[in-house]
């Protein structure tokens, strides 16, 4: 008898083992599977949101009218604010007298309102070429070109510019017939008054007239029709960055760009002497008080606009019918008809404000020429004088023009999609330009330009349609991939981490079910096989193909686990209520908890209620299952509110080396009282369960004083190094070499210290204490203990519910274990309640993020904090420290996180999968959070949330592995 139990014990162990290894190896494949879809659906974003709008292959729309004018002068004025250019200083004296007399006495005025990104490319992108920004150039960067397009320069015959060098080449650099310079970029000095910048524009530009006297071909270049003369004046932005647009530098500069304004008119009325030259003063942004620019504040998005000269209205007086169009809205949500402020004391005249992409066909139609062919700019017909027929056919041009657009991207994807769907309201647009010709015909002109501007409506909100043709596609593809993920992962871990397979099995006897499943996967494979051929048939790009494929293998997957999600629902449906009010609560909690940290990545002061609230509610949990004296609810409450304060604290660290000294203080307090709690709490019950001393001993006696005089010594490092420095500009050598040995060193030791929980994880905490200190330049060396005291607290939180656990006289804690035990480890399986764990680190986890900033936060990159170890700049090394600095927090939340598995005998595995799951629900709503509008920063932040959160399955995967060399032996 006792050898056929020897042999079923060995047949068992043998099973144990073999189950053990092919759970690992499927967890392996799990992980790849996880990092190959987050790496292919993280590409996904730039096919949904960042395409480029520009189509080729249309013919430009030759204008049926006259030229206005022969020559057209652009003035943009880089920087420019719409009220610090209209408004009176404080004398009552306005700063652009010229451009004011023109406003009163020869030429229309309003407002150019800018669409973010207000950036000085996609400003003057929108004002000569007449679209906004191109949104994959999220990815090239502003100053590069990522597609060539059209602008009012390439249509001209001939173009002269002056100005930037960032701006200039942008336009005129691939254009042959264009002359044109930029000064040398080593000109742009804030530290100097930037106005000589414009100046240097007007003498290039003056220097060329004056030149032409005695260069013939010049001279024929000049006087020829469609000349096109580009100013670039860059001293109001340059000035705005360095010294705030309220300063005297940038307001006097404001004085300089209106009388190079009236040099220019005087110079090119005096030279050419025909009155056919228009002339167009605008910005291509404005500038915040803090001296940038980039938001879709007023003060970025309101420019002046002033047009003068051949082909231009006459200024008008306000009557109440100037502007019948009031409700429309410009593309900076500004509505028609805003009040003009008293104080520019413009009032009496008319204003006709425009979006900044109007300019373009403005200008266009000035000089006579197609408008550039992918604009989507509409001709403001106030500003513009001319017959009612050829007015008609100026506007009537540009919408064809936008129509033209409309019919290239509709032929595309109609020759690339097999089931096409066309935009319904123009699938007749021949009649409408049918029925425009015949009401123009007629002399409605009216009527006919009221039919040019409702199809010229409806063509853009056609270009609207076929830019987001896919979007519903790739958005259903995508979302149900990630769907279909987080439903692989749950089933993975309730087949792998729970009791359910075994309860359903012995309720209901499994039955082989590999034919089925057989079957599935190979309808997957075919349905996979269809969809390629319809995918390549349809000329679909080569992710398409990786969106669906991922997509469908997970739902293939799922969908081939039938018998067990069957089983399952079954097993749901005979529970009582209780259970099932249990499962909707965890589930609205565990959203809710998940919706606050999507929250909390654009305002992190949430933290700061989030713990406070935490604090309470957990202190007074933990006195309802344990009395106050022992202290525990107490010391859970204070470090929750300790924590809370740090998410109020500037995301721009300021310096503070007297803090960080102090810090060092901290952690020696902190450190010594997990030590003496360690050694001290024989006669406390609820400290038992990590406070074991029938482990092994140390392997060093006097470790725990080594971590506490190395402490010591890296706070004396950061005074000596830190007064060294700024007293001689340089780091001592012998400093330098004494902070690389602390740092090492006290990384190494914590492997020599106890396995027993709270010493591990105590001495972990000493041990990157002194690397963290000597990388600190302020407050964020005290957040490391606050963080440290929150995670001691829910060390102690899940101790006292196991405590409470064991003490519940309904069964032994022996026959729990063996009866919940996982492929023969000492880890219990997963209950509905462990779910807190994942939910509780996923918290904890981005308060390490930004507690103290974030990766994308000017603190978390402040460059001083390496100077401790080095100061020669060496890329590479610096950037290596300021990750290793961003870190430390991340290793000791994992260590706790791992410390609290070992101690309530969870696997670590399956908490580590519910982690991933619950990340990917805040992917998702990442996913439909990301912009392609407004400002870098904003596009910028939502690509970067997205990425983070979907980088997650690895980034933790790897802190784990970090963390497991210190975590790996705890007992």
């Amino acid at each position: 008898m006792a050898a056929e139990d020897a042999i079923l014990g060995a047949d068992s162990g043998r099973r144990r083992r073999k189950e053990s290894q092919l759970l690992k190896r499927k967890e392996r494949w799990l992980v790849v599977l996880g990092v190959v879809l987050h790496a292919v659906y993280m590409m996904s974003i730039f096919d949904i949101y960042f395409k480029t709008p520009i189509v080729h292959g249309m013919d430009p729309v030759v204008p049926g009218f006259p030229a206005p004018a022969k020559r057209l002068v652009l003035l943009v004025a880089d920087g420019l604010r719409a009220d610090k250019f209209f408004e009176p200083d404080s004398e009552g004296r306005f700063r652009a007298p010229f451009l004011r007399s023109i406003i009163k006495e020869r030429g229309r005025w309003g407002v150019s309102h800018a669409r973010p990104p207000t950036e000085s490319r996609p400003g003057h992108v929108a004002i000569i070429a007449g679209f906004y920004e191109d949104p994959s150039a999220v990815t090239k960067g502003w100053k590069a070109n990522p597609v060539e397009f059209d602008s009012v320069f390439n249509r001209s015959k001939h173009t002269f510019a002056y100005g930037s060098p960032d701006i200039i080449p942008i336009f005129c650099g691939a254009l042959p017939h264009c002359t044109w310079n930029s000064y040398p970029h080593e000109y742009e000095d804030f530290a100097t008054d930037a106005s000589f910048l414009d100046e240097w524009s007007f003498d290039h530009f003056q220097s060329l007239l004056n030149r032409s006297q005695n260069d013939e071909r010049l001279r024929e270049l000049l006087h020829q029709d469609n000349v096109a003369i580009f100013l670039h004046l860059l001293g109001c932005d340059s000035n705005g960055h360095a010294h705030r647009p309220y300063s005297s530098t940038y307001l006097n500069n404001v004085k300089v760009v209106d009388n190079i304004a009236r040099r220019v008119y005087d110079l090119v009325e005096g030279y050419f002497n025909d009155n056919r030259t228009a002339y167009v003063f605008t910005a291509d942004h404005g500038m915040s008080d803090k001296g940038s620019h980039g938001d879709g504040h007023p003060s970025n998005t309101d420019t002046p606009l002033v047009v003068w000269g051949a082909g231009v209205k006459y200024p008008k007086p306000v009557t109440i019918d100037s502007h019948p169009d009031h409700v429309h809205r410009f593309v900076d949500e500004h509505l028609h008809d805003m009040p003009t402020p008293k104080h520019w004391r413009l009032s009496s005249i008319e204003r006709v404000d425009v979006n900044q992409a109007d300019i373009a066909p403005l200008m266009s139609t000035l000089l006579g020429l197609p408008c550039p062919m992918n604009s989507v700019g509409n001709l403001p017909r106030d500003y513009i004088q001319m017959k009612k027929e050829d007015e008609v056919e100026a506007v009537l041009a540009n919408t064809k023009q936008i129509l033209a657009q409309f019919l290239r991207k509709s032929h595309m994807k109609q020759e690339n999609t097999l089931y096409f769907m066309p935009f319904k309201p123009l699938t007749d647009y021949s009649s409408l330009l049918d029925q425009i010709e015949k009401v123009k015909s007629l002399g409605h002109f009216e009527a006919a330009l009221k039919l040019c501007e409702n199809l010229r409506s409806l063509a853009l909100e056609a270009l609207h349609y076929f830019q987001t043709y896919d979007w519903m596609l790739l958005m259903t593809i995508i979302t149900l991939g990630y769907i279909g993920w987080m439903f692989f992962l749950l089933l993975h871990v309730l087949q792998s981490y729970t009791a359910l397979p075994s309860i359903l099995f012995r309720q209901d006897q499994p039955v082989h079910h590999k034919g089925r499943t057989r079957k599935v996967k190979q309808f997957g494979c075919l349905l996979m096989g269809i969809l390629s051929v319809l995918l390549y048939l349809n000329h679909s790009p080569p992710l398409y193909h990786a969106y669906v494929a991922m997509t469908l293998f997970l739902w293939t997957q799922i969908i081939s686990e039938y018998h067990f999600i069957k089983a399952f629902w079954r097993y749901l449906r005979a529970r009582e209520l209780n259970y099932f009010l249990k499962l909707v609560a965890t589930f609205a909690i565990s959203l809710l908890v998940l919706e606050f940290l999507v929250y909390s990545f654009t305002d992190r002061k949430l933290y700061t209620w989030c713990f406070i609230f935490a604090g309470v509610a957990a202190s007074c949990y933990l006195f309802y299952l344990i009395p106050w004296k022992s202290a525990i609810p107490a010391f859970t409450w204070l470090s929750c509110w300790f924590l809370s304060v740090f998410t109020l604290m500037p995301a721009e660290i300021p310096d503070n080396n007297p803090l960080v000294v102090a810090s060092g203080a901290v952690v020696t307090v902190v450190g010594s009282a997990a030590r003496w709690l360690n050694t001290s709490s024989e006669d406390t019950k609820y400290w038992l369960n990590f406070c074991n001393h029938d482990k092994k001993k140390a392997r060093l006696p006097f470790l725990f004083f080594l971590q506490v005089v190395l402490v010591g010594l890296s706070s004396i490092m950061v005074l000596l190094s830190t007064s060294h420095r700024m007293e001689n500009q340089e780091l001592h050598a012998v400093h330098q070499f004494f902070n690389w040995c602390i740092a090492g060193l006290s990384m190494i030791l914590p492997l020599f210290s106890e396995n027993v929980l709270l010493s591990r994880v105590t001495s972990v905490f000493l041990g990157f204490g002194p690397p963290f200190l000597l990388l600190s330049i302020g407050y964020e060396a005290v957040f490391y203990s606050a963080l440290a005291l929150v995670l001691m607290a829910w060390i102690l939180f899940e101790n006292t519910i196991l405590y409470v656990s064991e003490e519940k006289p309904s069964t032994t804690l022996e026959v729990s274990l063996l009866e919940n035990a996982v492929l023969g480890s000492n880890e219990r399986y997963l209950q509905l309640s462990d779910m807190r764990i994942p939910l509780v680190f996923m918290v904890l986890f981005n308060v390490a993020f930004f507690g103290t900033g974030n990766f994308a936060s000017i603190a978390s990159f402040e460059i001083s904090s390496v100077y401790r170890f080095i100061t020669i700049f060496s890329p590479f090394l610096m950037a290596a420290l300021l990750i290793f600095k961003l870190f430390i927090p991340f290793m000791l939340v994992i260590c706790a996180f791992s410390a609290i598995t070992k101690l309530i005998q969870v696997p670590r595995s399956g908490c580590y999968f519910l982690v991933i799951l619950v990340s990917d629900v805040m992917t998702i709503h990442f996913f439909f959070l990301v912009r392609n509008t407004g400002s870098w920063m904003e596009i910028g932040n939502s690509i970067s949330h997205f990425g983070i959160v979907s980088a997650q399955v690895v980034f933790v995967l790897l802190l784990f592995a970090l963390t497991d060399i210190y975590t790996k032996d705890i007992q």
